[in-house]
């Protein structure tokens, strides 16, 4: 019987995830049990309002979140620890900034210099952190989604990212084959992981129902470098994608090498999901 496995959301855009027991799917990404916090509404950006990921800034990474009642607490090597207030800004009054996200443009709002100070130490870089506003809307590619206007906050993409362990067990089993160390799940940030499925099944599903929502596979996820950066170290390690190369490569992306699912809720949006929960599959076929 397929079960969810693991639940991780990712306050901060390519920093060090949450590991939860039980999360709200909803139609913007996963978000705590509290609706405190959804799935990347923060994200660092540069001087010029762009976002910054561990493509080319490996050691974000090591910036890791503890969840407290009402603030989120960040961590990173020899750095005094920084507390961000979960409570949201006042949408009329707080400061904004205009941010870059691949072609998406919009406000967000603008953290204090504090934080600025504190994430360009860590980074080594001038950069601030800024948080998804109220106002603003990042609808998905409805090229994928067909006629369901899905929306997401700073995710590459898409809201949620899907993968089934048996991809994962498959790819390592590959890897040890050609005399190389087996990976963690956790290279390639997934928001929910499914046990009990074939070997990259989440490719062929129409529809995960987990309890009363109902979660739909819509696009494979074009993996680009960050699964060879070790989240444990912030460095650049071993790279998947050589690996990878032989046997995941799309033709509907024009060979882009693949690994999980890009998915949206389309039923039972804002409820409970838990680690443990028996899912049934609706095959695409």
């Amino acid at each position: 019987m397929p079960i969810l496995s693991e639940l991780v959301l990712y306050p901060i855009k390519s920093c060090a995830g949450l590991s939860l027991p039980q999360a709200l799917l909803t139609t913007a990404g996963l978000a705590t049990a509290d609706a405190k916090i959804v799935d990347r509404e923060w994200m660092v950006v540069d001087a010029n309002g762009g976002y910054m990921t561990q493509r080319d800034f490996p050691r974000m990474a090591l910036i890791t979140p503890t969840l407290h009642a009402d603030t989120l607490a960040l961590a990173f090597p020899g750095m005094p620890s920084l507390e961000l207030a979960l409570a949201r800004p006042d949408a009329q009054s707080a400061p904004t900034r205009r941010v870059h996200i691949w072609d998406d443009s919009l406000r967000a709002y603008d953290c204090d210099d504090a934080t600025a100070a504190w994430f360009s130490a860590a980074l080594g870089v001038p950069c601030r952190l800024v948080r998804f506003h109220a106002g603003a809307v990042r609808v998905v590619s409805q090229k994928w989604t067909g006629d369901v206007a899905a929306t997401t906050l700073f995710s590459d993409g898409f809201p949620i990212l899907v993968i089934g362990q048996g991809s994962l067990d498959d790819l390592n089993d590959k890897l040890r084959g050609a005399g190389r160390a087996a990976l963690p799940m956790n290279r390639f940030r997934p928001n929910v992981v499914i046990a009990g499925i074939e070997a990259f099944e989440e490719d062929y599903t129409d529809a995960f129902q987990i309890g009363e929502v109902e979660l739909k596979p819509v696009k494979p996820c074009p993996r680009c470098p960050m699964p060879s950066v070790d989240q444990a170290t912030g460095e650049f390690g071993p790279d998947p994608l050589e690996i990878l190369q032989s046997y995941r490569a799309k033709p509907e992306l024009d060979g882009a090498l693949c690994f999980g699912m890009n998915a949206i809720v389309t039923a039972g949006d804002g409820r409970i999901v838990r680690v443990g929960q028996e899912i049934a599959v609706a095959l695409a076929f």
